[in-house]
């Protein structure tokens, strides 16, 4: 069974509810339909994301791994769908619109947030995606008018011709992620020693990311297991302990997992805003910076490790 979005809205409402009637009453649905769909999702999961009891529905280890990846996709799609819709509506009226494309980012909400209060009337429309080459064509196509995308260290971006950058942050640190049961999980800082008989678990989709894993654990001399897959599968193993994946030094604190920082920071990434030759990007620039600093002042340990290298970005703008 492969997961659609109308899945995990489902797993939303059992989880924000509590209850499977009450989840089935704000989805429109009957609780008889609701049941049998939540136990093919577990099926096709192979173990419990809920424990029914008197009580109601109590999200599992495993559920509170999924539902921490479900509810930024449902809510995207939820942001999408009334984009598309205000656009289409704009469009008709004739005002302005803001068409930003990004990479997977903990600073998104914020900064959209910021976008629509800084630009009040401004249709502004959202295109997530794991590829930076893709965001990058549809802007210079003419389909999007900005993209925030990283570029992994090692695996530089071609920008096509007539795209310019902003650099936001030179080179941003990949933390890791690991079981709160993890030997180096009460360490500040882990080696990469620390690892060496963990799987890996990294998502060849991302551009550049299993090149610049691969060069950093070659450089160190470990060649553990590597697993390939889409990161909301990563986080339910890691949280199980069966894998350790990198991840955003923004992502966090989570109760779950513990995410903690590299020593010598071998893993990391440089940070882009692109736009069309010509475009004033300030506004978006600025909107941007401001959400990411709030994004870094709520991770503690990355907001320490600003503060140690002097970055600018440590500080309240």
């Amino acid at each position: 069974m492969e997961l659609e979005v109308r899945h995990l809205r489902a797993l939303c409402a059992i989880a924000d509810t509590g209850s499977l009637h009450q989840a089935a009453r704000r989805l429109g649905v009957s609780q008889p339909s609701l049941t049998t769909q939540l136990q093919r999702i577990e099926k096709s999961m192979g173990a419990e994301l809920f424990r029914r009891g008197r009580t109601g529905c109590l999200p599992t280890l495993l559920g509170r791994a999924v539902l921490s990846r479900a509810r930024p996709l449902v809510d995207g799609m939820t942001a999408l769908v009334g984009a598309a819709m205000a656009e289409a509506e704009a469009a008709r009226e004739g005002g302005p619109r803001l068409r930003i494309g990004s990479t997977a980012s903990r600073v998104i909400g914020g900064w959209l947030r910021g976008l629509r209060v800084r630009l009040p009337g401004t249709d502004i429309s959202l295109r997530v995606d794991v590829s930076a080459r893709a965001l990058l064509g549809e802007v210079a196509a003419g389909r999007l008018d900005v993209a925030f995308v990283h570029e992994v260290e090692g695996c530089p971006l071609v920008v096509p011709d007539g795209l310019v950058q902003r650099v936001l942050l030179e080179r941003e640190p990949q933390f890791i992620s690991l079981s709160r049961d993890h030997p180096a999980a009460g360490r500040p800082v882990v080696d990469l020693d620390d690892l060496a008989g963990d799987r890996w678990m990294v998502d060849p989709s991302v551009d550049g990311e299993w090149d610049g894993v691969r060069r950093v654990l070659g450089a160190a001399g470990l060649d553990p297991p590597v697993l390939h897959g889409d990161y909301l599968t990563a986080a339910s193993l890691v949280v199980l302990g069966e894998a350790v994946a990198p991840c955003q030094p923004t992502s966090g604190p989570r109760d779950d997992m513990a995410i903690r920082p590299l020593r010598g920071d071998p893993l990391a990434v440089r940070l882009l805003l692109v736009s069309r030759q010509g475009a004033d990007t300030d506004a978006v620039y600025g909107e941007l910076e401001s959400a990411y600093r709030d994004a870094a002042r709520r991770a503690e340990d990355y907001h320490r490790w600003l503060l140690r290298h002097r970055s600018p970005l440590a500080h309240t703008s």
